[in-house]
Parts: structure tokens; sequence; C-alpha cells
């Protein structure tokens, strides 16, 4: 059970990432419509406003994460969260679709996503990742749900510009979050020396990259659909904007009831791989059914249905891999490369609803992100089953010499970091338990004091 650091910490930094996808998700149901207000408006250029945040967020996430290797984290993610605040007002004062534009690539510029959840690892106990990180995954599928109904909603009442303001109270309210969270030094072994060599240690590693695949592909499609099933609610379901929430809400509520059982058997039977593929699966059945029915009202929320369900298992089962499977050192760098992943994803999205909007034939716009989807899984039946650390509890030693203490902790075989919370007076201790062996475990005894049950 996490305590109550890790709960108070959890909320925190969840309530940041959902924050900022509330922002973001609240415009993607409507802009493919409302956007069509602004002065100088195309498909294609609406397509860029929805996706541009993507790009910068993919350009960024990069550099942000090889600096939180490095640097404090607290102060990255504040930064930018005001970023992300700073765009939305520029596209809420905007009149032209170049001016969103615009607003949206700064508030991309906020690229903490990988910071946050590197934070989230950091101050959770490794056996207590995937709960943390389902969390975290939840409360994006829960942004999801908020965003999705309350966005053509809010738009009704305060048109396109105010829902941009609405992204930027929502910018300034996550960094007040970041007080919940506690103070953080991480101390681990084998760092690797230069930000080029850092970097490339990441990207050599191939399930790392096919999870890296994964998340583009994810978002790619998200963003695609989002833009191009909204004319069609209107068209063949004879659903108005302002009520395609009352489509979105139950069928992401559902679809969170699912999430929660698949997340349970992927860790605690250790299947992770299992839901993985299933639920790419399931992408692909939603797309399909949407190819094929997209004219029918049932067609559209049965293949709607399915892709949620599917996408919010993925949600929450992709940070936690991208957790287990990232070198320690170098955790922020993986995620970065992730979250860059994703979020150019979401700009290839954007920029593909947008020619989607263009096919007469809507049907072939479904079936060809359904092609994208079965390249996806084809590529991830490669994948391994992630490799599962533990975690421990231990008092700083009283003498405060935490450098001296974190230095021999880690010379100890099977040891592989300590993130030490000062304030609390703790480290958290990452143990690999197939490589601890009894010489390890008399040296653990020695330096600790007392014996411990590994």
């Amino acid at each position: 059970m996490m305590n109550a650091l890790e709960r108070r910490s959890t909320f925190a930094l969840s309530s940041i990432f959902a924050l900022r996808m509330l922002g973001l998700f609240m415009i993607i149901p409507v802009f493919s419509i409302a956007g069509q207000s602004y002065q100088y408006a195309t498909p294609g250029l609406i397509g860029l406003a929805v996706g541009v945040y993507g790009l910068t967020q993919a350009i960024l996430q990069i550099p942000f994460s090889l600096i939180a290797d490095r640097y404090n984290r607290k102060i990255l993610i504040v930064f930018g969260l005001l970023m992300f605040a700073l765009g939305g007002a520029i596209a809420a004062m905007s009149e032209t679709i170049y001016g969103v534009i615009a607003g949206r690539a700064i508030a991309g510029g906020g690229a903490v996503s990988a910071v946050v959840m590197a934070l989230l690892s950091d101050v959770t106990r490794e056996e207590h990742r995937t709960k943390a990180m389902a969390v975290m995954g939840m409360s994006i599928g829960l942004s999801f749900v908020v965003a999705f109904s309350m966005g053509p909603w809010l738009t009704s009442l305060v048109g396109i510009s105010g829902l941009f303001w609405v992204t930027t109270i929502m910018g300034i309210a996550a960094c007040f979050m970041m007080l919940l969270v506690p103070k953080v030094t991480r101390h681990h072994r084998n760092f690797a020396q230069g930000y080029g060599k850092q970097l490339a240690e990441v990207v050599r590693m191939g399930d790392l990259n096919r999870l890296h695949l994964s998340v583009f592909a994810l978002h790619l499609l998200l963003t695609a659909m989002f833009i191009f099933v909204p004319g069609q609610l209107i068209q063949y379901a004879g659903l108005p904007l302002a009520h395609h929430s009352w489509v979105y809400l139950p069928l992401l509520v559902i679809s969170m009831f699912f999430a929660f059982p698949s997340i349970i058997l992927a860790e605690k039977y250790r299947k992770m791989r299992g839901i993985f593929l299933t639920a790419i699966t399931g992408i692909i059945l939603g797309l399909i059914v949407m190819a094929w029915g997209y004219q029918s009202k049932y067609g559209l929320l049965t293949g709607l249905g399915l892709f949620f369900i599917a996408f919010n298992v993925m949600e929450a089962l992709l940070p936690s891999w991208l957790s287990k499977a990232a070198p320690i050192q170098s955790k922020a760098t993986a995620m970065g490369v992730n979250a860059s992943g994703q979020f150019l994803g979401a700009f290839c999205g954007g920029m593909l609803g947008g020619h989607l909007l263009t096919l007469q034939n809507q049907g072939q716009g479904w079936a060809f992100l359904a092609v994208l989807a079965v390249i996806w899984l084809a590529i991830s039946f490669t994948l391994k089953q992630p490799r599962y650390l533990s975690s421990m509890v231990f008092r700083l030693p009283e003498t405060r010499q935490t450098d001296e203490w974190t230095s021999k902790l880690l010379a100890i075989h099977g040891i592989e970091e300590v993130v030490v919370m000062p304030d609390q007076n703790v480290a958290f201790v990452k143990v690999d338990k197939a490589l601890i062996d009894d010489a390890a475990r008399h040296s653990l005894t020695q330096l600790l004091g007392k014996e411990v049950a590994i």
C-alpha cells in the first residue's frame, strides 16, 4: 500500500498532468468546427492549429528531459506550466488562425510531461510504481471525460476564445500543486558523461523505441480521429456540436471501468505484454467498425466505445512500462524521448485529420487509420516483458553524511538507485532482488546496523 507521502505526491503530479491535458483536450473535439470562425482559416490550418502544440512539445521534450536528469525537476515543471499558460492567453486574444497557431506553439513550449513522470517515479517505490502511473494514466482518462464533456458545452457558453482562457487558468492552478510535492535528491551509479552519450544510450534500446513508436501511434490516431469524427456525428448521428459531450461522457466512463481490471491483471500477474497487445487490437477493431459503419449512429458509437476502452488501457500501461524499461540514470531522458513521440504523434494526427476532412469517401479515412494501427501491432509483437524492481524505505543516517552513505549503498551489488528526501528524513532504495546474494545482504546489514529481509 502506498504511504502518505506517495499518495500526496501522486495526487499532486497527476493533477498537474490532468490540468494540462484538460486544457489541451477541450480544444480537440470542437476546433474542427469552431475554428472555421477565425480569419484565414482553412482545413489544413485548422489541423495545424490543433497539432502544432504537439510539434513544439515534440521538439522540446528531449532538451527539457536531458536537463531534468541533472538539475531540479520541480523548477523545470513550474517554468513549463507558465509557458503553457502564456500560450493559452495568446491564443485567447487572437482573431486570426495564425494567432491561434502561434499561441498553441508557445503553449507547447512548456514541454514538461516527461519531467512530471520522472518526478513521480522518484517519489514512489518501485512496487507501487504501476499504481502511481496508473493513477496518472487514469487522470489523463478523467481529463478526457471532463474535456470532451465540457469542451462543447463551454464553447457554446464562452466561445472558443473563452475556452483558451480556461487553459491559461488551468496552467496557473497547476503551478500551485507543486507545493504538495517533496524535495528529492537522486543518487545512482554509472551516469553517462555528456548529454550526447546520455541520449545515445536511450535511443539505442530496441524495446524503448517500440514504446516510443507506440505512444506516437496512439496519439496520432486519437488526434486524427477527433478532427475527423465531429462532422460525422453532426451529419450522420444528427447531433449538434454542443451535444457531443453526451456521446463522449458515457463512452469514456465505461472505458475506465474496463481499464482498471486490465491494469491489475497486467501488474499483479505480470501480463503487461499480453494486455498491451490486446489493447492495440481493440483500437484496430474500433477503427474497422467506424470504417464499415460510420454512416450509422450506432456504428460510430460502437467504434468510439472500443477505441476509448483500448485507449485508456494503453494510457495507463505505457508510462508504467517505460519507467521499468528505462535506464535508471537516464529515466527523464527516456521519458522525454517518449513524450516527444507522443506529441509528434499529436502533431501528425492533427495534420492528417485536416486532410481526412477533405475526403469524399469518409470510410477510406477510417480504413487508412486502421491500417496504421495494424502496422503498429505488427511492430509491437517483438516487445519483451519488462524488468521488475523492488523498493525499500530507510531512515537517513543520524550523522547526516548522506553522500557517503548513498555511495556505500550503491556499491552493493543489486542496489540500483537511491532517492533521498531530506525533509522527510527517508530514502527510497531500489533493488533488483534477482541480483542480491548473501554477500550483498551481509554488506547491507553492516551498513544499516540491522538485518534486512530481501
